[in-house]
């Protein structure tokens, strides 16, 4: 596999013996997305790992990673995935010509483990000042300008996570069935991946966190943990579309997706 250019005229070297060591990279400012896809997909139902069902002809994880893989920002992939499954992907990837995909590891026992695998993984490798940007593999409609926006939030502020609005009105519930508070829906955010941060920082807060064991458990993402180890978050822009593939009616929405046609008219 030749080297490839990237966008600012920097080489960013990628071989097919890289597939599982760390990417070579030069220079300063590259970007690098981290994708884990090391869940078994038990919620799911299926019988096989939600991130390789296939939806017209296409696994939901070469999706994902075709929204890294045409993006000129970003300049590398690596893969935290379920071990048996690392073949699986190669071949994948050579078929649907995600050349950017440098190597392949497997994730941890949870996701803040297989996220913090990633992360170590580029040690020795990335720079202080480098953008990670972490997503999961099954959120296979990234869009371009979500992408763009998180990179340029991050370079601003040295991290941002993909956001929106809360539209819905939310109620404390004070037992099983009653309220007499609710929270102002002005005041929240739904925050999801894309997410990004400046590696040199992100490295030291998942040694931290992990020694000290902060931000680790239950539900925690990179996001929670930030703001757990101190970090204020800076919000980028999100998307409707950016679904999580969870439960079968998920899966009839991405299909519902990737068939609909925008109206013109609609502004």
């Amino acid at each position: 596999m030749s080297n490839r250019q990237a966008t600012d005229g920097r080489q960013v070297t990628n071989s097919r013996q890289a597939a599982d060591r760390r990417p070579i990279v030069e220079g300063l400012g590259v970007n690098v997305a981290i994708v884990i896809a090391g869940g078994s997909g038990q919620r799911s139902g299926q019988d096989i790992p939600k991130q390789f069902i296939h939806v017209y002809d296409k696994p939901i994880l070469i999706y994902t990673l075709e929204g890294f893989q045409k993006h000129p920002q970003i300049d590398a992939i690596g893969l935290v995935c379920i071990d048996g499954w690392h073949d699986v992907v190669r071949a994948y990837a050579k078929q649907f010509n995600i050349d950017k995909l440098q190597w392949i590891i497997s994730g941890g026992r949870t996701t803040q483990e297989s996220i913090r695998n990633g992360v170590f993984q580029l040690e020795g490798t990335c720079g202080e000042e480098d953008i990670i940007i972490i997503h999961d593999g099954i959120r296979p409609l990234v869009e371009d300008s979500v992408l763009s926006d998180v990179i340029l939030k991050c370079r601003q502020y040295g991290n941002a996570v993909t956001a929106l609005p809360y539209n819905e009105q939310i109620f404390v519930a004070d037992d099983e069935v009653s309220t007499v508070r609710y929270i102002p829906r002005e005041a929240l955010r739904r925050v999801s991946t894309p997410q990004a941060y400046r590696y040199g920082m992100l490295d030291r807060a998942y040694h931290e966190a992990f020694e000290k064991e902060i931000g680790i458990y239950g539900s925690s993402y990179t996001n929670t943990m930030m703001v757990e180890l101190g970090e204020r978050l800076y919000f980028a822009n999100g998307s409707e579309k950016n679904i999580k593939i969870t439960t079968r009616d998920d899966f009839e929405l991405f299909k519902a997706y990737l068939k609909m046609e925008k109206d013109n008219w609609l502004k």
